[in-house]
């Protein structure tokens, strides 16, 4: 008979599968989607150019028809399918429209402008946390803004302008239904279907006494998979919608499925004879995995809602508890079965719960009937209203209201933004440029590539953007003033900067960017190779503007407010962790209060973490040493969660219940000091992090009910992951306190 499976063995194997995946994420030079991108750009946004300016003869609706296709095209890169695409445009359009006007009408007035900026920014980067197209359209839109704030007009020039505007946006909109590539929420969800199939596989190999390490390090590869696919935007491939949510809780709760069952085939991998109920418990769970699979997979595209597997899942569930009850406590092998029933429990539940987000998110079922099955299977009290039940507005001001704090990397990068492009815009009067709009611009192009915030050090990132700017310059420089040459020029520079995002280094965006503007001007009025250097000089100032703002602001980058959430995470996990025991074992009168504030710091660190990754620069830790400390805050807030919605038993045995009171108070002491570790430094030095260690209770002792023994096992399975936090956090801490220019 097989015994356990080697978890050193696992995990070896499991390695070196995360390094070959880890290579495979390296983006290629060559990508379809971004040559798409630059083949949409140049075609439209010089052909766009000459019809207003050859055709039409309007030098407002030229430049407005210019940077609106540029917006449109590059800056904007939104997901979805065509339906939402087309929704996103439209936003896009309406809302460059207003930011339009706005600036047109304060530009009379520096002091107003540079006022009236510190809002209109602010709001515009923040509303990027409705989700990613709200993200991707920030930077799109306050070019909008920036260019009729900082540029010479008059409130009679708006027409012009709208017209600009409104024309690129219906070419670009047109250009990108017509021609783009499949929409990336399909390889989030193939990536999801993949690990639930795997899981679903693993489940049944070990019903069959066939697991093995194989088995087991492909669910660690597919689990990392789909890691790298969720976290490799800088805002989350989810939305607002239902759906959307459904998707991204779905992901979540893949990962937390895959520990519970490698858990399980650690401690039991051959399940050939196990007890009947658990069995057919577990049979069912691999049942509705694959089911989940399938559907986010889309082979369950336009069916109805299948309730047998899952009512036969909850049917199972209720059998398996009522044999447990039957056997009683004390009895010969009724800790070793409760102990089965616990992992079968809570493979099955977390199995119902990502079943429910694949009907969501695949839109089979609605949310009501979702709402109502989730109180079936998880007790209901303690379980936040789903989001589904609220209004999109409503969603959104939770969302929001979970981001209000310095500890978001959407608050602290907004009011960066904010200050810095309202600073750009006073210090282009104060420092009497020629125009005022090219100090914004470089304030905006560094913003858009959040270069003050790169992994690398502020002096590299600043190198980065001059070497840039100085290879745009010296190009310049050849093109001269030929009209010939500029219009030759134009779509060459169109297309390298559409292409350069993601696929090429920080410089030659840069670089192919700033040709493209200096092109454009040069085309509308042309000054020559002299002028040409002092917009170049026009744009350094405002890249230094950017750079001092995000210095300022947020002197260690994003890399701080990832350590920052982590010790939130953590703190706030180990709260609920202990009001969540204190609940179950009857100490406390009211349900746990904790959930609220452990899900608002999961995601702001989650937020934090795909900034972090998806900044320019070296990284200092790796990507799979910050995931294992992200995926260490997750066990904490599922496993307090959990326990939560377990039947509260204020019977417990007395020493029971102090023993698990210790536990419990050593588990959230150790999180706390783990927090303090990864937490900003405070002049003290590093302790030592022992991870504590739990012995199982006595088998078969009269006292422990199974919810005792369910409580001893939460606590015990969370005690023997702490160890694999230590190394990753000790390295964050050690990064944390060193001095700011290494």
């Amino acid at each position: 008979m097989a015994g356990p499976i080697d978890r050193s063995a696992a995990l070896g194997l499991g390695r070196r599968l995360e390094l070959a995946a880890q290579l495979r994420t390296w983006r290629p030079v060559w990508s379809r989607a971004a040559a798409m991108r630059a083949v949409r750009a140049t075609v439209v946004v010089p052909g766009l150019f000459a019809i207003a300016d050859k055709l039409v003869g309007n030098l407002q609706m030229a430049t407005f028809a210019a940077f609106g296709g540029f917006a449109t095209l590059v800056l904007a890169a939104f997901a979805g399918n065509r339906r939402d695409k087309l929704i996103a445009h439209g936003g896009l359009a309406l809302a460059g429209s207003a930011l339009l006007v706005i600036g047109t009408a304060v530009n009379s007035s520096v002091a107003v402008a540079a006022i009236a900026t510190v809002p209109v920014a602010f709001a515009v980067f923040f509303a990027g946390v409705a989700g990613p197209n709200a993200a991707s359209g920030a930077t799109a839109a306050l070019l909008a803004y920036v260019l009729p704030a900082a540029s010479p007009g008059t409130i009679a020039m708006i027409p012009d302008r709208l017209a600009g505007w409104w024309l690129a946006s219906l070419a670009g909109t047109a250009a990108v239904l017509a021609f783009s590539p499949a929409p990336g929420g399909d390889r989030l969800r193939r990536a999801a279907a993949r690990v639930a199939g795997t899981l679903a596989d693993q489940l049944e190999a070990m019903l069959a006494g066939e697991a093995n390490e194989t088995g087991l390090a492909a669910c660690v590869e597919a689990k990392h998979e789909l890691l790298a696919q969720f976290t490799a935007t800088p805002f989350r491939p989810t939305g607002l919608a239902t759906a959307d949510q459904a998707l991204a809780n779905a992901v979540e709760l893949l990962e937390w499925c895959t520990s519970l069952i490698l858990d399980s085939a650690h401690e039991r991998g051959d399940l050939r004879d196990a007890a009947e109920p658990e069995r057919a418990l577990l049979n069912r769970a691999a049942g509705v995995l694959r089911d989940a699979g399938s559907r986010l997979a889309g082979a369950d595209a336009g069916r109805r809602l299948d309730r047998p597997e899952l009512d036969g899942l909850e049917a199972e569930r209720v059998r398996s508890l009522r044999q447990l009850r039957e056997l009683g406590p004390g009895r010969a092998g009724f800790t070793a079965q409760a102990r089965l029933s616990f992992h079968a429990h809570s493979i099955a539940v977390t199995a119902l719960a990502i079943d429910a987000d694949a009907l969501l998110a695949t839109g089979i079922a609605d949310a009501d009937w979702v709402a109502e099955a989730r109180t079936r299977w998880f007790g209901g009290e303690t379980l936040p209203d789903p989001a589904g039940r609220l209004g999109r507005t409503h969603r959104f001001a939770g969302v929001a209201a979970r981001h209000a704090s310095v500890r978001s990397v959407w608050f602290v990068n907004s009011l960066r933004g904010a200050v810095a492009l309202a600073a750009a815009v006073a210090v282009a009067d104060l420092s009497s440029v020629q125009h005022g709009f090219w100090v914004v611009l470089g304030t905006l192009s560094v913003l858009r590539t959040n270069a003050a915030a790169t992994g690398a050090t502020a002096l590299r990132a600043l190198l980065g953007t001059v070497v840039g700017f100085a290879i745009g310059g010296a190009l310049l420089l050849a093109i001269g003033t030929s009209s010939t040459a500029l219009w030759v020029a134009f779509p060459i520079a169109v297309f390298v900067a559409a292409y350069a995002p993601g696929t090429a280094p920080f410089a030659i965006g840069q670089a192919a960017f700033t040709v493209t503007v200096a092109v454009l001007f040069n085309l509308l009025v042309p000054a020559g190779w002299q002028v040409g250097l002092v917009r170049i000089e026009d744009v350094a100032i405002g890249c230094a503007v950017s750079v001092v703002a995000g210095t300022l602001l947020w002197p260690r980058g994003v890399a701080s407010v990832v350590g920052d959430d982590l010790a939130d995470a953590f703190r706030a996990g180990a709260v609920y962790l202990s009001q969540a025991i204190e609940w179950v074992s009857g100490l406390r009168e009211h349900p746990p209060a904790g959930a609220v504030r452990a899900i608002a710091a999961g995601v702001r660190l989650d937020d934090a973490l795909r900034a972090f990754l998806a900044e320019q620069g070296s990284k200092r830790i790796d990507k799979h040493e910050l995931w294992r400390l992200v995926g260490g805050t997750m066990r904490l807030r599922l496993t307090a969660h959990a326990v939560a919605g377990l039947p509260r038993d204020g019977a417990i045995d007395l020493a029971v219940r102090a023993e698990l009171e210790r536990r419990a108070e050593t588990l959230t002491g150790w999180y706390h000091l783990l927090a303090e570790q990864v937490d900003r430094p405070r002049g003290t030095p590093l302790a030592a992090l022992a991870a504590p260690r739990f012995d199982p209770p006595e088998p078969d002792t009269p006292t422990l009910s199974h919810h005792a023994i369910w409580l001893h096992e939460y606590l015990g399975h969370l005690a023997e992951h702490l160890g694999e936090l230590v190394p990753p956090a000790v390295h964050l801490a050690e990064i944390r306190r060193r001095p700011w220019w290494r």
